[in-house]
This record gives structure tokens, sequence and C-alpha cells, in this order.
């Protein structure tokens, strides 16, 4: 369940100094915002880095920038500059008053999200912009007040400075420009003094000497000014509205020529093309761009889902090797069609007892809203599956309404509706919520009714603990609504308390609905420090995974107390896109720090598993669980992290789903990967990698292998078998040709060896299981009991 927040940056400590800085200095301290092709920020880079221009990345790196032009009301005229001489990107060129980037970390916060854009305030850019009129221009900050700019529009362009340093230039812009307009009654009103490492020359001029000038040979203008002056301020401008310059009170005093919702977008002119990384035209192309000039690869449909779901790429192996893990391979096959997962949703009394048409959008939404979660609830029992699935809905429809950044009018509003949800959605039968949300989420709120169908249904004690839970969840998301969360939690205790009231709570809700049902003792209920525990541990492994989407949309959880030992820029985003050995050692003790602290909920987890005693309920815990162990592994030590998604191969999720029929199979797997992190662990210390968490990392994982252990030497045997066969077939495949010279039937033959010994294998521990080793039994068996 994931709580979005403001996507505003908390502000930070940086104190930026102009003055006391170099050109070079400049390239490598100013650390720009680093955007997808949405102008989503999803990370930082340095202003150096992001504007090298090369065979590696081509239009260098998309970052945010602005453009001021600053007018006197009184004549209409308009204030240039001429870029200093001194200046590595594009110098002696003229161009508007003051143009530069937003940066990460700044004393005042520079970092705007999709609702600043949306409604047009744009704080941060107008503080950047403040902060660098008076650096370039000596403008002191109180005689442009922020509230006196108006934000236009925005611009995507990329442009090499070949001009300047010729046709492999390496050096270019590639930016998402926000247009800035801003008047003052008379030149005379302000304060000019330009910095003479920033500004050659200033000179006010009006419409027909600016034409004039564009029509001088002799002079050099930017790129992106000649886009903006000849796009919009000068002449018949767009859809016959006139330019932004031809009536500077409509432009200051309306919202005429405001777009907000589209990005513009420009190839630059024939002069401007190539450089480092011979770029030609792209932007006019079919081609999706994205940040580094190349089209990639990302996962779902982001329409369909809120926040930043579907917009990250997603780190993945190719098909060939995924194939290569045969084991998996065999597992999927055998998950998906020997032995799959049996729904239960067809019972006879669940037919009986539930509207057929009701539960079916039930089923069918939960599908859309959790694909991976609803198999595992399909295989509960008949008592208890719709309870759970019906728990998961209300609570994703209360996570939708608090995701929701747009829809409520004030915070106040969304808190009121947080809060009542238990008295309204949960008892008028009528209740639903129209335009909330998006895709799929906001379908299951638009009719809520078929759900509360099917609610009212329930057992009254299910009921019971669904309404309690859901009151205790809307309580915890109105504590965080206010809150800023851009930066991530302000310490570990606040990511706890977080991750207990969208997580922990549903551990306990969980518990008391099984031992409601019957299918588990009555003492479960009351385990609520395990269930609160389990939950942590799903909820921390999700936001290490997720830190680029969380980041990107604004509502990051990553505790403060934490990042910031690590963080050279006092931001979060420094971590995301590492691009030097410093900026990765640092994201990597981040992510190992944070990895160390939910292993060290694993005890508590698997104490938890331990109690269950019916094996359907101990597989729906389980499965995530051993997803979750796997995953931290996947991210200890990854720098893809701070790049995309990073998840473990579908073929692995299959594995780890057939290991989950008993505790001996789940304590193998949590063997393994520990295993595994602690390998990673010694190898980076071997290889000179200081680890300030290395010691809590041992010891989290000795402590895990050594409650493992047991289980782990039992299924030893099995796992050696394994290893022989797998070499068997492979050496077979290798030397063994068939008559025809070919090697295809041999692969053939030695994949199929390989599956029928993974069929024996599973047979034969189902069978050791039956004779006693599992204490696990069937909801039919205990139901028989009862």
């Amino acid at each position: 369940m994931g709580n979005k927040q403001s996507s505003s940056s908390s502000t930070t400590n940086k104190k930026w100094d102009g003055n006391a800085m170099s050109q070079n200095d400049f390239m490598e301290r100013d650390t720009v915002l680093v955007l997808n092709n949405d102008d989503i920020v999803i990370g930082s880079e340095s202003k150096k880095a992001s504007h090298v221009f090369s065979t590696d990345q081509s239009r260098g790196v998309l970052h945010r920038a602005f453009s001021v032009c600053l007018f006197d009301s009184s004549t209409g005229e308009m204030l240039l500059q001429k870029r200093a001489s001194t200046k590595i990107t594009f110098p002696n060129v003229w161009t508007n008053t003051c143009c530069s980037h937003p940066l990460h970390g700044m004393e005042v916060n520079e970092v705007d999200g999709p609702e600043d854009v949306k409604d047009g305030s744009v704080k941060g850019v107008k503080s950047a912009a403040v902060r660098k009129l008076e650096h370039e221009l000596g403008i002191p900050v109180g005689e442009l007040p922020i509230e006196n700019f108006k934000f236009l529009t925005r611009l995507h362009y990329w442009a090499a400075d070949t001009v300047t340093h010729g046709e492999k230039s390496p050096w270019g812009e590639h930016e998402i420009d926000y247009v800035l307009f801003i008047t003052v009654p008379t030149k005379d009103s302000i304060t000019l003094k330009p910095h003479p490492d920033e500004v050659d020359d200033v000179c006010w001029v009006t419409q027909s000497k600016l034409l004039e000038m564009f029509a001088d040979d002799n002079l050099l203008f930017s790129p992106w000014f000649r886009l903006i002056a000849n796009r919009w301020m000068i002449g018949g401008g767009e859809n016959g509205k006139g330019g932004w310059w031809d009536d500077l009170n409509r432009t200051m005093n309306t919202d005429d020529f405001c777009d907000y919702e589209n990005i513009h977008r420009f190839d630059p002119p024939t002069e401007h093309l190539g450089g480092g990384g011979d770029a030609g035209p792209w932007l006019d192309t079919k081609e999706a761009p994205s940040a580094n000039g190349t089209v990639e690869d990302t996962v779902g449909d982001a329409s369909k889902k809120q926040g930043a779901y579907g917009k990250i790429k997603t780190h993945k192996e190719s098909k060939l090797s995924q194939l290569m893990h045969i084991d998996e391979v065999c597992s999927a096959i055998s998950l998906l069609y020997i032995n799959p997962l049996k729904s239960n949703l067809e019972s006879d009394n669940i037919k009986k007892s539930f509207d057929t048409d009701d539960l079916a959008f039930c089923d069918d939404i939960l599908c859309k809203v959790s694909r991976s979660f609803a198999a595992v609830i399909r295989q509960l029992p008949s008592e208890l599956l719709v309870d759970v699935l019906i728990f998961y809905l209300v609570l994703r429809a209360l996570d939708t309404i608090e995701d929701d950044m747009t829809f409520f009018a004030s915070n106040d509003e969304k808190v009121k509706v947080l809060l009542a949800f238990h008295k309204t959605a949960l008892v008028d039968p009528e209740w639903k919520m129209m335009g909330c949300g998006e895709g799929d989420e906001r379908r299951l709120l638009e009719e809520f009714p078929k759900c509360h169908s099917v609610f009212a249904a329930l057992r009254e004690d299910s009921r019971r603990v669904i309404s309690d839970i859901t009151l205790r969840m809307a309580t915890g998301m109105a504590e965080f609504v206010d809150k800023d969360l851009g930066q991530g939690t302000v310490d570990v205790k606040q990511y706890n308390r977080y991750c207990h009231f969208v997580a922990g709570l549903v551990g306990e809700g969980l518990s008391r609905l099984f031992s409601a049902s019957g299918l588990e003792k009555p003492a479960l209920a009351t385990e609520l420090y395990l269930s609160d525990q389990m939950g942590l541990f799903l909820q921390k492994t999700n936001i290490i995974r997720d830190y680029l989407e969380d980041y990107v949309d604004g509502r990051a959880f990553w505790p403060q107390t934490v990042w910031k030992k690590y963080s050279a820029s006092g931001d979060l985003g420094y971590f995301a896109n590492p691009a030097t050995v410093e900026h990765e050692t640092a994201a990597l003790n981040c992510i190992d720090e944070l990895v160390t602290d939910a292993l060290e909920l694993v005890p508590d987890c698997l104490s938890y598993l331990s109690k269950l005693r019916c094996a359907e309920v101990f597989r729906f815990c389980a499965i995530p669980q051993v997803m979750a162990i796997a995953t931290l592994d996947k991210c200890y030590h990854n720098k893809d992290v701070f790049s995309g998604v990073v998840k473990i191969r579908k073929g692995m999720s299959c594995a780890l789903i057939n290991g989950t029929t008993d505790i001996n199979g789940v304590h193998s797997i949590f063997h393994r990967f520990a295993s595994s992190i602690l390998r990673q662990a010694e190898l980076s210390r071997k290889k000179g990698f200081e680890d300030p968490s290395y010691e809590r990392t041992v010891k989290a994982c000795t402590t895990i292998l050594e409650l493992t252990e047991t289980e782990a030497k039992r299924s030893g045997s099995s796992v050696v078998g394994s290893t022989l066969m797998l070499s068997t077939a492979a050496v077979g495949c290798l030397t063994y040709k068939y008559p025809n010279g070919s090697n295809t039937t041999a692969l053939t033959t030695a994949i199929a060896s390989v599956g029928m010994f993974s069929l024996f294998k599973t047979s034969f521990m189902k069978y050791v299981g039956k004779k006693g080793v599992s204490s696990l039994m069937p909801a039919s068996k205990l139901t028989e009991k009862k």
C-alpha cells in the first residue's frame, strides 16, 4: 500500500555562493535536475557530466533549465545579455535576460513536481531564477519578488555547441526549459551590476531592434532564445493570439498564453546538429525520446497507474539469460501447467454466499490492480478467500484516495474523507467516489457498491476486523498527508511508523482474519508484534527497491538520518544515476545499510510463519516473504537500483513459489539468499570497498543462517542431485550429435531429462512431507477436525 505525498522536496542546508566559484567549479559542483522525457525528476548529475556530448550520450543528459525575459513596462524594451567569453558552453552569444538551471540541494528548494507545473506556481524554478539574476546581473533579490514572475510554458530542445567548439563539439545543451516573464516599472527601478565572468555586455532592445540583431550575421545568438522569440514572443504567435511581447499587459495579467500541459519539442538549427556524438534530427522523428537520447524500455501503461509506476525503466535479464537457468524454466513449467496454484473461488459455499456478478467484479478488479497478489489470494481456502480479497480491495480503495494529489481542494478535505471512509464506504451500500485516482484504481472507487455488496455478506467478525483496520490505517494516512516526503521520512522512527500504518496494520488484520476463520488458533490474533514485523519486512523491501520510482513521484520514504550520511549534496536525488566512483560508493553504502535494516526483521518473520498450521494460509504468508528476501538479495550492493527498478527473474519467482509448501522449504530459501548477501558483503570487502554497515550486515545474515541451518542441510542432498543431473544433461547436450549432425534434438532431450528429474524431485519431496516432516495441514483436514 503506497502513500504518495507532495513532490516538493524539503529544504536543505546547501549554501550556494556563485562569487566564490569559477566556471570550472560550477561545472563540477552544481548538480542539475536529471529528467525523463515527461519532465519528471529522476535524479541529479553534475553540470559538467550533463552537458557532455559524446558517443556514449550523443545529446548529453536531459535536465531542467529556465529562461527569464525581463521587460521595462514603460518602454516595452527587453533586457538582453551577452554571455561572457569565459563561459564553457555557448560563450560570446547574445541571449535572453538570464538562462540557467535549478539545482538539487539548495538552501531554498528549487525542485518542482508535476503538481507545481500543473498549477503554474513552479516556485523552485522561480527561486533559481532569482538566485541567478543576482549572481549574473547583480540584481538584488528584493528587487524582483518571486510572485512577480510569470511562468508561460516549457520547451524541450537540444543543441551541440558546434559554433564555438567545432562540428565535434564535446559540449551542448539538452534541456526542458521553463520560460519566465517578469516586468519592472522602468529600467531605472532595478540595479544592474553584471558579473564579468558571466556577462560581457547587456542592452535593452525593442522588438524591431532585436529583429535587426537577428539579421546581423556578425552576431551570435543562443539557439534556445531564437526558438522562444521566433515561436512565441514576436509576430502572429500561435492560434492568432499574437506574440507574448506584443501585449505584455495581457501576457502578465491573464493566462491566455499559459500552457502548462504541453512540452513543446524542437530539434536545433542545422548549424547545431552533430557534436561529439554526431547527433542528428531526433525530436521531430517518431521515436519516443528519453533522457540520454535513446529509446528506453518501460513497463506497464503509465496512464493506468497512479504516480511514477511504469515511467521508470526496469532492469531485466534477457530472455536468453533467463532460459539459461534450466531449473527455473522447469519450475515455471511445473507451476504453470503441472502443479499450479489452485483457485478456490469457484467453490460451492462461495457461490452460495455472495452475489455472482459482484464477486466477479471484485475478482476482476483485483487482477487489474494487483495481478501478482491475485493468485496468492485465490489459493486460500473458501472459508477465508473472500474475506482477504475484500480486505485488500477496501485498503486499495483507501490508498487510491490518499494517493491522488490533485482531486481534493485541500488536504483538510482529503483527511475528512479518509477518516470517514469506514463509516461511508463500508456502511452506505450506494457510496462511491467519481473522478478520484487513475485507471483501474479509479474504476474501483467508481464501482465500489459492488465491493460493498460482497463486504456486507461476510461474517460479522470479518467485517469488524476490516472496518477497524481501515479506520486505523486512515488515521495513519491522515497523519502523513501534510508531511513533505519529497526527501523521505525524517528518521528511522518515522520510517518504521509509516511502514506500520501501511503494512504492519495489514499484517495484524490478516492475523485476526485467519483466527476468525477457525483455520488458525485464536492466539494468532494476539501476535501483534510479529504481525507488524512481517508487514514491515515486506514494506521496507518495496521501499528499498522502489527508490527511483518514489523519488520521481515525490513521495520517498528512505529515512534522512540514513541517506544524509552518504549524500554529498544533501539531496535524496544525489544517488540517482551515479556517475563517479565517489558517487557510486555513497549510493551503495546507503542501500547496503537499508537492506541490512530490513534483514534484521527476518527472525520475527520466520517466527510468525512457524506459528501457522493451515497449509494454504502458510503459503499465502510465505510467498511474499520469500519474494522479499530474494529482492533484497537483488538490491544489495546493486547500483541498478539508482537508475531503474530491479526485479527478480520470473523463473526464479516460480521456483520460490514451488518452495513454499512447508517451513523447511522456506527456511532453505532464506538460508540461500542470506548466504548470497553475506558472500557479496565479504567479496566487496576483499576488493577494498569500505562499507560502514559491514559488521551489522554480517551479524544479520549470520543470525538468519543459524536459524535456518537445519532445514538447509536437509535439502542439501536434493540440491546435489539436481546439480549432478543438470551437469549430466549439459555434458550430453554438448558432446552427443545425432546422425544428421544436429545438436537440436540432443538439447531437447537434455531439457526433457531435467524436467523429468524436477518432477520426480517435486513428487518425492511431497511424499516426504506426507510422512510427517511438515506440521502443516490443508484446510479441509482442519475443517474435518472441527
